[in-house]
């Protein structure tokens, strides 16, 4: 298709462009395309159904027409369908829309089979992993709840919470649970409630249903973004049997609403109970241990006098053992050392000069008072002084060697 050419002032007629428009649509051929029935449309005499057809995961519809021919029997709303189509612009409104030549159901054994490779697929990017789920506060300032308007989940949410914890707080949102506005109302919400700084847990809660009726919950839209929320989810979901995948994302999976009053807040009075029980068990031990002290002390004054009788019976004992250690190591050093003086005063008197005269040694020395050792140190007629044992006497030197003289010196 070439390019239309216009300018201010050769501007192209509405019809012209509208004809454009019809052609290059027109050139699309036919095409398959999945959704979901939002309105069907049956008027009397007319021989053409007419449907609105909804995008299952976005906010996008569009008209559809067919022939009475192509349908056996009206579709439900809310129904999933696979079609054949042409698009077709209606230049004189301006307006596009499909004209189907085949519709098909989808069965619930395709839905099934969708739903367990959407649900391989996520676990095999690790959506469902235990090390993604966030533990749940025990004390939520606010409980984000997402659920049907006026719903008996909402009911069963909020007044068990209500019966636990008096004062509990809710931010409701409430959406469509089924349909083909659904993921999108409950995506729309969760970022809402996420983005409250004061919401701690998000519940998600709806009664049970269908597989159909529950397929939202299963889309892969609304579980990628409930895996990118930043405040831990509840699902609370169905009833015991039914498990959407949505259990297997959020932090947390109850089997139902009235579960997850349970989940979310603590039991007001069992943990009265349980601090009264603490308290008295504390209370208890406590006195307890008083009583236990006061025995002690009531035997305390007996206890130090037997105590210190004994300490002080033991150090007595023990210096009288100290005593008669120390004589005895004082005798014993006592003996040695008179042994050790006995034998020095022995050496010593053997050693003296008194030892040498009481063998018959005699001293000799002269009038200058000088010892003679030698013959050659005396003169005739000297007096010498000689000392032997027992005293002192004098003599007088007759001879010498050499002199010619004879005879032995005698004393006067």
């Amino acid at each position: 298709m070439s390019k239309l050419e216009s300018s201010p002032e050769a501007p192209l007629p509405l019809r012209r462009i509208s004809q454009a428009i019809s052609d290059w649509i027109g050139r699309l051929g036919e095409v398959w395309v999945e959704g979901q029935v939002a309105q069907f449309v049956r008027r009397p005499g007319v021989s053409t159904y007419f449907l609105t057809l909804r995008d299952v995961d976005a906010n996008i519809s569009i008209q559809v027409t067919c022939h009475r021919s192509v349908l056996l029997e009206p579709l439900a709303e809310g129904t999933r369908v696979v079609l054949r189509a042409r698009p077709d612009f209606y230049a004189e409104r301006g307006t596009l829309s499909l004209r189907a030549t085949e519709i098909r159901q989808v069965g619930l054994g395709e839905l099934l089979a969708r739903i367990e490779r959407l649900k391989q697929l996520l676990a095999a990017e690790g959506l469902f992993a235990a090390s993604r789920k966030r533990p749940l506060p025990f004390l939520p300032r606010t409980i984000g709840l997402i659920t049907g308007r006026a719903s008996a989940a909402e009911h069963d949410v909020v007044e068990n919470t209500l019966r636990r914890l008096p004062g509990a707080v809710f931010a409701i949102e409430n959406t469509a649970t089924q349909g083909s506005t659904a993921v999108t109302e409950i995506i729309a919400a969760l970022r809402r409630l996420d983005a409250r700084p004061d919401v701690d847990v998000i519940v998600v809660a709806r009664g049970g249903g269908s597989v159909e009726d529950l397929l939202p919950f299963s889309n892969e839209g609304l579980l990628r973004a409930v895996s990118q929320l930043r405040t831990p989810v509840v699902s609370a979901i169905g009833h015991e049997t039914d498990q959407p995948l949505l259990d297997l994302v959020a932090d947390l999976a109850v089997s139902t609403p009235t579960d997850a009053a349970k989940r979310i807040v603590p039991d007001l009075l069992a943990e009265l109970g349980q601090i009264a029980d603490a308290r008295a068990r504390l209370r208890a031990s406590v006195h307890r241990r008083l009583d236990t002290e006061d025995q002690l002390m009531a035997g305390l004054p007996q206890r130090l006098r037997h105590g210190l009788g004994r300490l002080i019976s033991g150090g007595t004992d023990e210096c009288e053992r100290a005593v008669r250690r120390n004589r005895g190591t004082l005798a014993t050093l006592l003996q040695l050392a008179q042994a050790d003086t006995a034998q020095l005063l022995a050496r010593v008197v053997s050693l003296s000069p008194q030892a040498v005269l009481n063998r018959g040694y005699a001293v000799l020395w002269n009038s200058a008072g000088e010892l003679v050792r030698a013959a050659g140190e005396v003169v005739t007629d000297e007096l010498l002084q000689v000392r032997v044992a027992d005293g002192e006497f004098s003599v007088s030197v007759t001879s010498v060697p050499g002199s010619g003289g004879s005879g032995t010196p005698g004393g006067g």
